[in-house]
């Protein structure tokens, strides 16, 4: 099935080639949210090589992000992206239903 109010970044679908690349098998990126964090909710980032039942989809480009669907009312609107910057490399989410977010974008409050 697939989480249509979810989008991935062509960024991160790059990435996402990238180490498919390396591994020698499609990588996919699991996307959840849960309770805690300085900010009440917090993003769970995992690469995975399979897909579950009940994974939502999400693809760009041949790569995938994978989220259940509690975690979807969460992320409805928003982008999976990768960044790469001077303080470092790592997948991200812009989420617009985010209120407020900590000082190091791991964890949010709605």
């Amino acid at each position: 099935m697939t989480a249509s109010n979810l989008t991935l970044s062509q960024t991160a679908a790059q990435r996402l080639h990238a180490l498919s690349q390396s591994e020698g098998y499609r990588v996919m990126l699991r996307v959840a949210v849960e309770g805690g964090g300085c900010s009440g909710f917090q993003y769970q980032f995992d690469l995975v090589s399979e897909l579950h039942a009940d994974d939502l989809v999400v693809e760009r480009d041949g790569a995938a992000a994978l989220v259940d669907e509690m975690s979807l009312i969460l992320l409805r609107g928003s982008v999976i992206d990768y960044v790469d910057e001077l303080s470092g490399a790592e997948f991200q989410v812009r989420n617009p239903n985010a209120k407020s977010s900590c000082g190091c974008g791991v964890s949010f409050s709605i």
